[in-house]
């Protein structure tokens, strides 16, 4: 894998589980899904979705989804009758 997809993915990981263990309940579950593209998954038993906010300067967080929306190519929530999926894909 090329050196900058690798830096893009290390983001979206630890953007995507930050949130999960920040906003989600357990159980977690972290899976990768190499295919014509690279997909990250992130499990979790909440049911609410995750909401992309255009944060301040000033504000200490709210830039994760906003992060993972700008280096992914797509990213979305499936929502299971035992919580929701929240994944990002990149073009390999």
């Amino acid at each position: 894998m090329p050196e900058e997809t690798a830096y893009i993915t290390e983001m979206i990981v630890s953007e995507l589980v930050t949130n999960a263990v920040r906003y989600g309940s357990p159980p977690l579950r972290l899976q990768l899904v190499k295919d014509r593209t690279l997909t990250c998954k992130v499990y979790d038993s909440n049911p609410v979705a995750p909401r992309l906010h255009h944060a301040q300067t000033v504000d200490e967080g709210g830039r994760g989804l906003f992060i993972v929306a700008q280096l992914a190519q797509n990213w979305g929530v499936r929502y299971r009758p035992d919580g929701k999926t929240v994944w990002a894909e990149q073009i390999l």
